[in-house]
Parts: C-alpha cells; structure tokens; sequence
C-alpha cells in the first residue's frame, strides 16, 4: 500500500474511533460499532484501498458501483442490486438473532411499532431494543463487500456444497438453492466463511451443527488465511479492539 494512502486511511479511522461512540464492550463483548450504519461507514473504510466484493472478486469504486465486466459477472434478475456493493453479514441476522425474545415476540416490546403502531420486523426490533444483537450485527469481523443481488439471493440461507455447478451470475462462483435454502461460494473465500462462523462461536457461543462443522473445518484447511485476511484484521482490530483468533494465528 502506497504510504500516503495508508496514511489517509489510518487518519480516517483515528477520526471514526474519536467521533463515533462504540457499544459497550460488557460481558466481554466487542466493542463493535454502536450501530450497524456506523459499521457499514468503518467497512468503507477497511476497504478503501481492496475495493473487491467478497464472493465475485468484482472491483468497485466509489462507494458501491460494481465494475461487472472486471469478474465477468451476469445479473440473473435484479439488474438494480445487481449494480451495487452492500455489506454482507457472512453469518446472516436471522442466525444469531431469532433465537432472541424481540425477534418473535415484538408485541412486548413498545419501542418495536411504527407511529401508527404496525409491528416492524425481527431484526429492526432486535436492533432497536437488544445491545448484544447490535453489538453482532455490528461486528466488522463479520461484515464483507458483496454484489447486492448475491446479498438479496443468499437471504439468510446456511453455507453448504450443493451438487452440479449450475452458474447463474456469469463468471462468479456462486450457487444458491432457495429450495434448499442453501448457497455454495467459490473455493476462495470458503475458509475465510469458516473462520467467521468459527469466531462468532467463540464470540457469541453461536451454535454450529455438526456437520456443517465438519465442512468448515475442511474449508478452513483448504482455503489458509492469505495476506489480505491478515491486514483486513488488523485493521479491524484498530477500530473495535479485538482480533479473529482463527486468523491472527496464521499471520506473521
């Protein structure tokens, strides 16, 4: 990284650290970002010299324009997300969050109706009334650059490996059932998921099955942290003063 840029953006995160409240780091939690817009804004900048989305390897600039033609990638319906970068939950709201009082039972919680008194979803109410999901859904170990249709066709669907490699986004490798309700990424980022959900658990005792377990301890093997899984972690560290223990390990 050229020195000034690193510079630039070592300023940049020095000024989000003195001007932006954390949450409070109880309990021996992150102190994550106190809201999940605020950890959107830190992403920015975590990646503002490595703008490339997480599963397609697609280059954007700006703050969310996808470049198609640098990963080959094709729109399979939403032309419109399909254009944009949005930020990504590895492992998705509904997993670390449904299990919550407020994401079912909204009803006892004033503070989870609109003005005119309609209920608003699980995850907003979560978000508005429960500091340990903020602090989760806020996590910047947790949070990558993604196509925003792959954002949208994922949903909250779990990580597996699916039979065929049927391709519906042109060049990117990545598949997802909705039947199913299942998606496989590419081999280049499947240890870098592993690694997430291993941290979540260590984190936010996060329950993984056995068997997807299993698969991520394969993907974690095949797929070894690399330079920028390492830099992405120090800088992550930098704002909200922890490190994944699975990544940190393997870098010098």
């Amino acid at each position: 990284m050229p020195i000034q840029l690193y510079l630039k953006t070592l300023s940049t995160i020095l000024l989000f650290i003195i001007n932006s409240p954390l949450s409070a780091g109880s309990d021996g939690y992150p102190d994550t970002p106190k809201s999940f817009n605020s950890a959107k804004k830190a992403a920015r900048i975590i990646y503002a010299d490595n703008q490339v989305s997480f599963y397609c390897g697609c280059a954007y600039t700006g703050r969310k324009t996808v470049n198609a033609k640098s990963c080959g990638y094709q729109v399979r319906k939403n032309a419109k997300r399909g254009a944009n970068i949005e930020w990504e939950h590895i492992v998705p709201a509904h997993a670390f969050g449904h299990s919550l009082q407020c994401w079912h039972d909204r009803e006892a919680f004033p503070k989870c109706r609109t003005k005119k008194g309609k209920l608003i979803s699980g995850r907003k109410c979560c978000g508005r009334t429960n500091p340990l999901f903020k602090t989760m859904e806020s996590d910047l170990h947790n949070l990558v650059p993604a196509v925003g249709e792959l954002n949208a066709d994922r949903s909250n669907y779990s990580f597996n490996m699916l039979p065929g490699e049927e391709r519906r986004y042109g060049a990117c490798d990545f598949e997802v059932d909705s039947k199913l309700r299942k998606a496989e990424p590419g081999p280049n980022v499947q240890g870098n998921i592993a690694r997430t959900y291993f941290y979540f658990e260590e984190t936010y005792d996060l329950n993984i099955s056995r068997k997807q377990r299993q698969l991520f301890k394969v993907w974690n093997k095949n797929d070894p942290v690399d330079s920028w899984e390492c830099e992405r972690n120090r800088r992550i560290h930098e704002i909200q003063g922890n490190n994944n223990s699975y990544v940190v390990k393997d870098c010098k």
